[in-house]
């Protein structure tokens, strides 16, 4: 799970395909698409040892887009085949998405790093907008 997190912060298409299961991927992957991913939290882990074949990764994952911030928490289902694990499919638990406008300066940050909004992901936001 956190290479595959790394990999989309990387924007890395290779690596995300070649870790997702044949069955379920689809055949292209625009880098474009891929969100700016900035905090990874892992809420439970169910299986997934080197003794199993199947396993499960809850996690909750904060992306920045243009000015809006989502947060995805999701289920996901890893299958391993020849030593190797592969992504199968995720069950989202919830999708929520707030502009970074909405969002008071002095609040805490909605990547839920705990620091204040201005001292965290505000700076990432202007530098973007520079850019």
């Amino acid at each position: 799970m956190r290479s595959r997190f790394t990999a989309n912060v990387l924007r890395d298409v290779r690596y995300i395909l070649d870790s997702w299961y044949a069955s379920t991927r689809p055949e292209t992957l625009d880098p474009g698409s891929i969100p700016q991913w900035i905090r990874l939290q892992i809420v439970d882990v169910v299986a997934g040892t080197a003794s199993d074949e199947e396993g499960i990764v809850e996690f909750k994952a904060t992306c920045l887009q243009a000015d809006r911030f989502s947060l995805l928490h999701e289920r996901s289902r890893f299958v391993r085949k020849n030593g190797q694990w592969y992504y199968l499919d995720g069950e989202i638990i919830r999708h929520a998405t707030v502009s970074a406008r909405e969002v008071g300066r002095n609040n805490p940050c909605p990547c839920g790093s705990g620091r204040k909004y201005k001292k965290c992901c505000q700076q990432t936001i202007v530098r973007n907008k520079a850019s």
